[in-house]
């Protein structure tokens, strides 16, 4: 009995090595006799082993998975899930909105869409979904209406627009779309042609904050320089939080708002070269910031002037920007024009290891400052600074950002944003991180002190 309870032992040992071997095969390509060499038991050959024994029965062939249905290649997208803990806020006042504790769980799909046809000539197109399951997790009833109408369910057509070559020379862009002036990446100066989504300031870069304007644009291309010609037919203004939102800085209701309704007008100039560039702007547009006149709020009609320059010295970059803007009105002044003259100098240094470290700084000028601009709210030189820290490390699976950003007399308003984004694989992304918000006694940060909050996202991409 013993002997074949040993060669039975001998046999399940050969037969599980037998899979091994087989797997082992197909990988690197040894062949099984290879494999099994030296194995039995107590010195037996595996010949030995199976002796007396018929055929192992082959192990069924493993049925193939179907392959997961491909999206088209020119369908792209995200999937993400965002969640806010708010924990700096005092308990409201009677009649106020709760904000402490959770303000986000957002589930949001956005949609991608890029075809090129066979003609040169390209399609584009995106656009998200979203809801945020907080408010029905907080209790809907205790938030106001126009807050539920803003943040709570969102359906957003971004950009859009046909795009193709006319001549060797011309191209033509129609639709909605944005459009970047200017070389900073954390304050703007000239770039003015595309309104904000500032419904929660500080959470997000301005890259992903601008939003498309329906317009038609011409680009003629002649050696180093391009001439960009836009018309945009109607106004299209920023997204404000509502009268009652976490981040509204107005008490009460804003009075009502006269839309414009005019043509706006751009025009660029934009030379590259060797290691350095240079952009001149033209602008006849209307001003997004709204002045009170007569109890309702109006947009001022502004001509734009400008330029930006961009110089590359090794692991320096060098930045510029200028703008003078005429027909500027504010609260209080009935028609009274005023002009100002806004510049900004930059630098961004790539020396460091897997990461670059820039400083940018703004100031607008009034040059006709007097008494009757002060008791408007003005100040006659308003300062903006910017500083930032961005890394990749881990083989590029880590992503670090640091942004402080502060602006106002003394430069004491502001808020400070830190980051970290790890790559669990290559298409789901886990990042993590906390905004402080820094008190002023200017708006919008005179009342948006106490915002800090702490954030967590998951992202998959397909």
């Amino acid at each position: 009995m013993m002997p074949l309870l040993l060669r039975i032992r001998a046999l399940c040992r050969a037969v599980l090595w037998l899979f091994a071997a087989t797997a082992t095969a197909a990988a690197q390509g040894p062949g099984v006799d290879a494999v099994l060499e030296g194995f039995g038991d107590d010195g037996q050959a595996v010949d030995d082993v199976l002796q007396g024994f018929g055929g192992a029965p082959a192990a069924p062939a493993a049925r193939p998975t179907p392959p997961a249905p491909a999206l088209p290649p020119w369908l792209n997208g995200s999937l993400a899930l965002s969640g806010h803990w708010a924990y700096a806020h005092a308990a409201p006042a009677a009649g106020q909105t709760d904000y402490r504790g959770l303000t986000r769980l957002r589930a949001k799909l956005a949609l991608q869409a890029d075809h090129k046809f066979a003609n040169q000539w390209r399609l584009f197109a995106n656009g998200y979904a979203q809801h945020d399951f907080a408010y029905r997790i907080q209790g809907r009833d205790d938030y106001p209406g126009a807050v539920l109408d803003a943040y709570e369910t969102e359906l957003e057509l971004g950009e859009l627009y046909l795009q193709g070559r006319l001549n060797d020379d011309l191209d033509l862009k129609l639709g909605r779309q944005i459009v970047v002036w200017g070389k900073s990446d954390n304050l703007r100066v000239t770039d003015v042609l595309n309104p904000l989504d500032q419904r929660e300031l500080g959470l997000v870069d301005i890259e992903d904050l601008r939003l498309p304007v329906s317009m038609a644009k011409l680009d003629y291309y002649q050696g180093d320089w391009n001439l960009s010609l836009m018309a945009a037919p109607e106004y299209r203004g920023p997204k404000r939080p509502p009268a009652g939102a976490e981040f509204d800085p107005l008490p009460g209701a804003p009075p009502p708002e006269d839309e414009p309704d005019g043509l706006e007008l751009a025009l660029a100039a934009n030379g590259r070269f060797s290691g350095w560039d240079l952009s001149l702007y033209a602008a006849r547009l209307y001003d997004d910031e709204a002045y009170l006149s007569q109890g309702r709020r109006r947009h001022a009609r502004l001509n734009l002037t400008g330029a930006a320059l961009n110089i590359a010295a090794g692991n320096w970059l060098y930045k510029a920007e200028l703008a003078h803007l005429q027909g500027l009105r504010f609260n209080g002044l009935g028609e009274r024009e005023e002009g100002r003259t806004d510049l900004l100098l930059g630098l961004e240094y790539a020396g460091l290891d897997n990461a670059a470290l820039s400083l940018e700084v703004a100031n607008r000028h009034l040059p006709g400052f007097d008494q009757a601009l002060a008791d408007a709210g003005q100040e006659q030189h308003l300062w903006q600074l910017a500083l930032r820290y961005q890394a990749e490390l881990w083989h590029d699976r880590l992503h670090l950002t640091a942004l402080a950003s502060r602006s106002g007399e003394g430069l004491k308003g502001g808020f400070t944003r830190l980051s970290a984004g790890y790559d669990l694989r290559d298409a789901l992304t886990l990042t993590a991180g906390l905004a402080l918000y820094h008190a002023s006694e200017a708006p919008p940060y005179d009342a948006l002190g106490d915002n800090d909050r702490v954030f967590l996202g998951l992202e998959y991409s397909f």
